[in-house]
Order: structure tokens, then sequence, then C-alpha cells
């Protein structure tokens, strides 16, 4: 099942619940995805699961961020955008562990040959692609520097 077919289907499940916070949420992440078809020149079917997890990583992102700024201030505002971060995490890819992050860097560095932080870009590169989304850039720039200094 495509990304958008399962939020199709999940906006549908939230109607008959009557899940008014579950299908705001789902209803804008379906609509950042078409955004984005939109300004690529895509049709919606030629959005790949890649594309759609980018874009669900930036909203994402984006409560994340929200959360940051109202803690100190608004707490009520925090704890709406961290129950909608917490729907939109469920449609991410499950992260890597430290453990196997390190497994991953430690895989490229030795595929490339890599031996000084002058080939940190393309070690990083590698395990980004590798990575697939799953981890987190700032951790994996940290293994690389770790392994390869």
């Amino acid at each position: 099942m495509t990304m958008l077919a399962q939020l199709d289907s999940d906006i549908k499940d939230a109607m008959r619940a009557k899940a008014m916070d579950r299908l705001t949420v789902l209803r804008g992440l379906k609509s950042a995805i078409k955004a984005m078809a939109i300004e690529k020149g895509l049709a919606d079917e030629a959005m790949d699961a890649p594309m759609c997890l980018a874009i669900i990583r930036k909203e994402l992102k984006k409560r994340q961020d929200s959360i940051a700024a109202f803690e100190a201030t608004r707490p009520d505002l925090a704890d709406k955008e961290k129950a909608e971060a917490e729907i939109i995490s469920t449609y991410l890819p499950k992260p890597l562990t430290v453990e196997e992050s390190e497994a991953l860097v430690k895989a490229v560095i030795a595929e490339l040959g890599a031996t000084s932080k002058a080939q940190m870009g393309a070690v990083m590169k590698a395990a980004g692609e590798r990575a697939e989304g799953r981890a987190d850039g700032k951790v994996l720039s940290g293994i690389v520097g770790k392994l390869l200094s």
C-alpha cells in the first residue's frame, strides 16, 4: 500500500471514529504531500515513499521546533504539538539505534577505505543513503567524526 493510500485509509478511519485531532493532522500531512507533488509537477501516484517520508520528517521537525518554542511560555500549545508529533511519527520507519548507526558507519568507512576527516563528506553521504532517513544526521556526523579522528 502506498503512503497516500495509507493516509487516505487512516483519514477515513479517523472520520468514522470522529477523532478530530487525528483527522486534522492526517489531512495536513496529505495536504503537504499533495502540495509537494504539485510543486514538482508530479501526479499524486508518482510520489514515491522516500519523497513522502521526507515531507513527513519535515512536518515532524516543524512540530518539534514548535514544542521547543512553546515549552516555557505556552505548555498548552506544547502539549497539542506533542500530540500531533506523536501521530506523525507513526508514519516514519523505526529509527536506528546508536549501535546500529555505528555499525553502519563502520561498514561505510571500510567500504570506502576512508582514513581521515578529509573524507568525512563522502562517508556522510554514503551513510545517509544507507540509513534511508532512519538515522539523525547529527548522530551520524558525531559517529563519523569519532571514527575518522
